[in-house]
């Protein structure tokens, strides 16, 4: 199982606590983008550079999960099928979608594009705060301790 990163929107400081992580733990992280971007250079780090367009990063992402797998991503319909595929999608500000919660944040979305189509100024979403920050490194962690807990079990190791 490995670590997806919906990496051309992906903010810079989520990027260096998913990078902290992996050389933390070991786990794959694979950033899918359009265009090239630095990591750092470890094993389990990497850069998956796609062709610009439309959806092909979450098309390659798709292309490529495995049920268990996390992605990172802003982007609702791609946590949607990340999630009826089995794979765990976490926001950046540290929402971690779920298939109790997907169907109404998606349709919230849809809502909010309808009101954008018919020319009603939203506004996008506020920058980056500290608390999303720390609330994405705390989903972040729970999602790791699950996985090394997962580990533990299949070794035949941990609590009896």
């Amino acid at each position: 199982m490995a670590i997806w990163v919906d990496a051309d929107a992906c903010p810079k400081p989520v990027k260096e606590i998913l990078f902290r992580a992996a050389e933390r733990t070991g786990e794959t992280l694979t950033l899918v983008a359009n265009h090239p971007m630095a990591v750092p250079r470890r094993p389990n780090v990497r850069l998956l550079q796609v062709r610009s367009g439309f959806d092909v990063a979450d098309n390659e992402i798709m292309g490529r999960i495995v049920a268990g797998d996390l992605v990172v991503t802003a982007d609702i319909p791609l946590a949607a099928e990340v999630i009826a595929r089995g794979g765990h999608a976490l926001n950046p500000r540290g929402e971690m979608y779920s298939a109790d919660t997907i169907r109404s944040i998606l349709n919230m979305r849809d809502f909010m594009d309808t009101m954008r189509s018919s020319g009603v100024v939203t506004g996008g979403p506020p920058a980056l705060s500290q608390a999303d920050r720390q609330a994405f490194a705390n989903q972040l962690d729970s999602w790791l301790a699950k996985r090394a807990g997962v580990r533990a079990g299949r070794a035949g190791v941990g609590p009896r």
